[in-house]
């Protein structure tokens, strides 16, 4: 079957979400990468924050998702290793959820703040799930066993991350952290395109 769509889908989210923060950012010059949480483009009352919740949360997550069906397909094509699956589609799910649901920094008690961390934490949960869990049928094939120990460099990376959190600039862990999560989908994405093309 062909998931050349999925892995472009993969390759798309990440793009998106750093070119839809940039611009959000680059929208707000009082906006802070060190101190600022990314949730602060897209919060309530907060200027653009439609555009960074659309741009930015939700049409990343669907592709993330949609790129999840093709990649499992690939990975196990006898239907197998379902916990992984929908562990990543998931992931992408609840994080388009973080972006129906602006954070609302004024009110953490809030149902719109309490869905939205939800989304977010949900999202970071289920991709780690994902992460641990694939390798148990990446080791199945030649090719994908190759991507092994990088996907897995990449979830403990963005896991290490979270020790960044402490110091003046807090708001570092949180962009690290993106970056691991997001290269491990582009980096996935990216050997389904090959895998496409070579198989």
């Amino acid at each position: 079957m062909n998931q050349k769509s999925h892995a472009l889908a993969g390759i798309a989210a990440p793009l998106l979400f750093v070119g839809a923060y940039l611009l959000a950012a680059a929208a707000r010059p009082e906006f802070n990468h060190f101190t600022k949480a990314v949730s602060e483009l897209g919060s309530l009352h907060a200027p653009n924050a439609v555009f960074w919740n659309i741009l930015g949360f939700i049409c990343p997550g669907l592709l993330i998702a949609f790129f999840a069906v093709g990649f499992h397909q690939a990975v196990t094509p006898n239907g197998e290793g379902r916990l992984p699956f929908y562990a990543l589609l998931l992931s992408g799910i609840l994080l388009g959820v973080a972006g129906l649901f602006p954070d609302d920094f004024e009110h953490n008690a809030s149902f719109t703040a309490i869905m939205h961390a939800t989304g977010n934490f949900g999202s970071f949960i289920a991709f780690l799930i994902a992460a641990f869990t694939y390798p148990l049928y990446l080791r199945k094939s030649d090719f994908w066993e190759k991507t092994i120990v990088p996907s897995l460099t990449f979830t403990w990376l963005c896991i290490l991350s979270g020790f960044l959190r402490t110091g003046l600039a807090p708001g570092i862990s949180q962009r690290v952290g993106f970056v691991f999560y997001f290269l491990w989908i582009a980096f996935m994405a990216i050997n389904l395109f090959r895998y496409q093309r070579f198989s």
